[in-house]
């Protein structure tokens, strides 16, 4: 399965990176690293022809302008392994080209993540995911709300993530706009 993302801006990915490099540090957490890029994943799916999927990813690119979205407070997804994420909230430029992106990589994929159709998708930031617990949550909320959690962020590019081995590493990046692929 693959995912379809954009990667976050820089100051965003500094930010971000910062505070996942502390939370390493402080309390052990690195699974979020499996995916070593902050990022938004718009949807995850089963995609047979690959070449067909960057061509349309080539194509959507050209024709979507950049963006802002806002970011607001702390989420938890949660379990016997909570997630803690920043939500992203929804724009009309977001869920439309979420919308557009959802309808179309479906037509050409075997399988869609239930968790990001229209009516379930959650836009969001990941900073902790995979090797956290009840118990480290409440010290790791703790240490989080110091920060403000109100950014701006322009989202101007589309990415593939693959697995590989343990990882998700970028694949391809479309940016808005421009008609080639920046490897």
């Amino acid at each position: 399965m693959i995912a379809i993302a954009s990667l976050l801006d820089k100051k965003t990915s500094e930010r971000v990176n910062e505070l996942t490099e502390y939370l390493e540090k402080k309390f052990g957490l690195n699974g979020v690293k499996i995916t070593p890029y902050p990022h938004l994943t718009l949807l995850t799916a089963e995609v047979v022809d690959m070449e067909e999927l960057k061509q349309y990813l080539d194509m959507a690119s050209y024709e979507t302008e950049q963006f802002t979205v806002r970011t607001t407070g702390l989420g938890i997804f949660p379990g016997e392994k909570p997630v803690v994420y920043i939500p992203v909230l929804r724009t009309p430029p977001l869920n439309r080209l979420h919308e557009r992106l959802h309808k179309d990589i479906s037509e050409m994929s075997t399988e869609m993540g239930v968790y990001y159709n229209k009516n379930m998708w959650l836009p969001h930031i990941t900073l902790a995911l995979g090797d956290t617990s009840p118990e480290v949550l409440g010290p790791l909320l703790s240490y989080l709300c110091q920060y403000n959690f109100d950014w701006e962020i322009t989202i101007d590019n589309l990415i593939i993530l693959q697995r590989c081995g343990e990882y998700f590493l970028k694949e391809d990046e479309f940016r808005f706009g421009r008609r080639e692929l920046i490897s």
